[in-house]
């Protein structure tokens, strides 16, 4: 006797669409012949889920078998009614397209005015359940398989846009990532995943060494020696692009201070330059007095403003 097919999907006979769905597809990554190559058992619990999700996918079907069982509608027989004898088995078509009355069904299945086993408004569900139905042309394939799988890019990569190599199971696709793409976005590529499914690629960016990224925005950290900090002047700087740009460092720069390179960035956006300045080690005396004779010149208060409240 076949199993049932809630019991065979493992839901309960209240499960919505989006459980029986997501219960098949655990079952069918579990059982597909591809994962288990030449295990026959492997392949009978695979075909068993297919023919359950076909069924409880279908709203018509579904609650055909809520009703009838394995048996379906078409199982029974005229022989509950007034009439003797053993079962008897009757067949018929719907039209095409023409209206049915349901009391010519009665009469096909009971061989006259509609005793027997079915009361009226069972009839009527059968017989809404077969117009809903008609014109199929076999059992509903299950749906393929959806994959999603994480593949890490790099920095460049995502924001120049490029080829990565992916490997999934025993294939090797290349991929054209889109420039400017984010952390997290998903690529989805038809029909590339095990059994004809979709596959679905996360998007991981790797870090950069010395580039940061804020949406199409990009940020480099400059050091400043603390002469080039206080008197100012030139320093070349890498783009995004991958070439090299100078940009004045203005006298009196302090850790912290950003330039704006427009239009480096992403996708056109801007690439900022932030500057921090390094103190060098002053280990002797003779460079002690020459920086407290700076700082009797050039008297600081840098904490004065902050509003700490001593």
């Amino acid at each position: 006797m076949a199993r049932d097919y809630y019991e065979v999907l493992g839901v309960p006979r209240k499960a919505n669409a989006d459980e029986i769905r997501k219960a098949y597809r655990k079952l069918a990554r579990e059982f597909h012949p591809d994962r288990n190559p030449g295990d026959k058992q492997a392949e009978a619990r695979f075909k068993e889920a297919q023919e359950a999700y076909d069924v409880l996918s279908d709203e018509t079907k579904r609650g055909q078998y809520d009703r009838f069982g394995h048996v379906g509608p078409q199982g029974f027989g005229g022989g509950g009614g007034g009439g003797g004898g053993g079962p008897r088995s009757h067949s018929f078509q719907w039209g095409g397209g023409e209206d049915v009355d349901p009391n010519d069904i009665l009469r096909q299945f009971f061989g006259g005015g509609g005793g027997g086993g079915f009361g009226g408004a069972g009839v009527e569900e059968l017989f809404r359940g077969a117009r809903a139905g008609r014109g199929s042309r076999g059992a509903r394939r299950p749906e393929p398989e959806e994959v999603e799988t994480e593949v890490s890019i790099p920095f460049l990569t995502a924001a120049r846009g490029g080829t990565v190599s992916v490997q999934v199971n025993d294939n090797r696709l290349d991929v054209k990532i889109p420039a400017g793409v984010g952390d997290g976005k998903v690529l989805r590529l038809q029909g590339q995943a095990p059994g004809g499914g979709d596959l679905r690629l996360k998007l991981r960016i790797e870090p950069h060494p010395y580039f940061t990224r804020d949406d199409k925005d990009v940020t480099l950290r400059v050091p400043l020696s603390l002469a080039e900090a206080i008197l100012g002047g030139a320093v070349d700087v890498p783009t995004l692009d991958g070439s090299w740009a100078t940009v004045k460092v203005p006298p009196g720069t302090s850790t912290g201070k950003k330039l704006r390179l427009r239009g480096k960035g992403i996708d056109g956006g801007d690439q900022y330059i932030e500057f921090q300045v390094t103190v060098p080690e002053v280990n002797d005396d003779k460079g002690k007095e020459l920086v407290r004779e700076l700082a009797r010149l050039y008297p600081q208060q840098p904490r004065d403003n902050l509003g700490w409240g001593k």
